[in-house]
């Protein structure tokens, strides 16, 4: 029977993305080391562009104006952007306990996103061949995912838009290598303004389901939320 105690980090703010990554290594150490539970996080970033390992370079086209961070990341997929209105999961599994397949953890992921939408009664989708969650008819990307494994511990994770402008996705950069694709975000397809907060709970139940985690959110102190990134912080919250 696997553990079920999991942690929630419930991070305040915007936090810079080179920050979640530093928290998100210091995570995988002490999951790997089964000093610390699964864990997910929950933030928003500021603007930021990232390249999956599999990025063409040609895929961006920032104009002139724009002041925005790029980084390449070591997870999968292409390139995104992230930024405010957009809530960013970041899971710290041991897929010793979730089963050793990153594909399945991957449809897993999918899975938690579409039950999350489906709590604002929104019908997300899957599309053969890509990944992410779309809505159809036509066809409008709500979701991406890119994923890493170390030790069949994971980092990265999925980004959901909740009320932001899609134009990066599009204007910036071609998203996930997918020319001629649209994005839309829950507010777009609601018809009304939707925050980060008010999406939270339902991405944390949806995720608690999907993954058989028992865990409560934990609010951290902004003071907390920066390197270096404490062992005792990290394992006292559950």
């Amino acid at each position: 029977m696997s553990d079920r105690r999991a942690n929630l980090l419930v991070l305040p703010g915007r936090v810079p993305y080179a920050e979640a990554v530093t928290l998100q290594h210091a995570l995988r150490a002490g999951v790997q080391e089964r000093t610390t539970p699964d864990t997910v996080i929950l933030l928003e970033h500021e603007p930021v562009v990232t390249l999956g390992r599999r990025t063409d370079k040609a895929e961006l086209h920032l104009p002139p104006a724009v002041d925005v961070d790029v980084v390449e990341t070591n997870r999968g997929g292409k390139s995104t952007y992230h930024g405010p209105g957009q809530l960013v999961c970041y899971p710290i599994l041991d897929l010793n306990r979730h089963g050793r397949d990153l594909r399945k953890y991957v449809r897993d992921l999918e899975q938690a996103i579409i039950g999350t939408l489906a709590a604002f009664g929104l019908s997300g989708t899957r599309i053969d061949g890509l990944t992410g969650v779309w809505l159809a008819s036509p066809p409008r990307k709500i979701a991406s995912i890119g994923v890493h494994a170390s030790r069949w511990v994971t980092t990265h994770g999925y980004a959901l838009n909740v009320d932001l402008d899609p134009a990066p996705f599009t204007d910036w950069i071609t998203a996930c290598g997918l020319d001629d694709a649209r994005f839309t975000t829950m507010a777009a397809e609601l018809g009304r303004p939707v925050t980060v907060d008010e999406v939270r709970p339902a991405a944390a139940a949806a995720l608690a389901e999907v993954f058989d985690l028992s865990f409560e959110p934990t609010a951290i102190d902004a003071d907390d939320l920066r390197p270096p990134w404490g062992a005792g912080m990290l394992s006292t919250h559950r």
